[in-house]
């Protein structure tokens, strides 16, 4: 093992630097993962280095914790603690987990990550295709919410909001029996990677299209926001009879009023993240029925971070996959 190494290092809004530093001490619990590939959380990387809090009444101190806020990452243990009895050095792991602000961030060439923030992965695994693991660990969640009330198989479901997740839930969408995909985003490339992504139709916000849908509501049944913007979760209300559930972190407020009490609308918040949801997450990925490669629209070396964010910025990328040893 080497002494030192490079990580990201976020000193002060707009200034990310690419530092050396010792390698992270090792806890007894913890094992430390030579980083081969990590995808960007767009919302956390946009807010984090914009000096933006993530979520309502946070705070941000700088400079940001090192590595962070880089926390959706695949690749392969090195070194085991003293306490660790599940892992060997040699082992493929992937994260399903965002241990948080606790511990350094995945932005960096080794990283250390408690056992069960982690998952197992078979030797050959491809770990471009389970980058972004945690990110549809987060979906999961929302199907696991939304399956149980026979919300999704057999259903009309309309999905707002094309980024990383939203694609994701495109795809997880069919894979649970929806009958028919609706999605809905302002820009064309992403309603084209929805459709080929197997959504029936992909329209603009704008879009005339949407109108008469509007005036049709009970032909749609689910909706599911993926902006966490009023506007967004407005039109699924609009549209949908059955239930709207609301993925993106919601700073807003709607009204509900007498048309939605008439017709029965149900409107579903966000659960808590678990393992059990990032191994059927997984356990699709692995069976080639779930695409999260293609959600990286660019593969950059970790020294262009700055670049990379800047392509989120100006939404020329959906994802960028970072290379630590590039």
């Amino acid at each position: 093992m080497p002494e030192t190494m490079k990580a990201i290092q976020i000193q002060q809004p707009g200034q990310a630097e690419w530092i050396k530093m010792p390698l992270p001490e090792l806890l007894p619990d913890e094992v430390i993962v030579r980083v081969e590939s990590v995808t960007t959380c767009p919302h956390w990387d946009l807010h984090i280095l914009a000096g933006d809090p993530m979520f309502p009444g946070d705070t941000l101190d700088y400079p940001y914790p090192v590595g962070q806020p880089g926390h959706e990452m695949a690749g392969e243990v090195v070194q085991v603690g003293t306490a660790v009895k599940d892992f060997r050095a040699g082992d493929k792991v992937v994260a399903w987990r965002d241990p948080g602000k606790l511990r350094m961030g995945s932005y960096a060439q080794y990283v250390p990550f408690a056992t069960d923030h982690l998952l197992a992965l078979p030797k050959d695994t491809d770990l471009a295709q389970v980058t972004s693991l945690e990110l549809a660990m987060c979906v999961q969640v929302s199907f696991n919410q939304l399956n149980p009330l026979n919300a999704i198989e057999g259903k009309r479901v309309v999905i707002s909001g094309l980024g990383p997740a939203g694609l994701i839930a495109v795809q997880m969408a069919h894979l649970y029996g929806a009958h028919e995909v609706l999605a809905i985003d302002p820009l064309p490339a992403r309603r084209i990677l929805a459709t080929e992504l197997g959504a029936e139709l992909a329209v603009a916000p704008d879009d005339p299209q949407l109108e008469p849908l509007r005036q049709t509501a009970s032909n749609w049944d689910t909706g599911m926001d993926f902006t966490g913007v009023a506007p967004s979760v407005g039109t699924l209300m609009e549209l949908c009879q059955a239930y709207v559930h609301v993925f993106g972190v919601f700073r807003d407020s709607v009204p509900w009023g007498f048309a939605e009490w008439r017709k029965g609308l149900s409107m579903i918040g966000y659960a808590r993240h678990n393992q059990e949801a990032a191994r059927q997450a997984l356990a699709l990925v692995l069976s080639g029925s779930l695409n999260l490669r293609m959600l990286a629209t660019h593969d950059l070396p970790m020294s262009e971070y700055a670049y990379g964010v800047d392509l989120l910025r100006n939404k020329e990328a959906v994802k960028i996959r970072y290379l630590p040893w590039t």
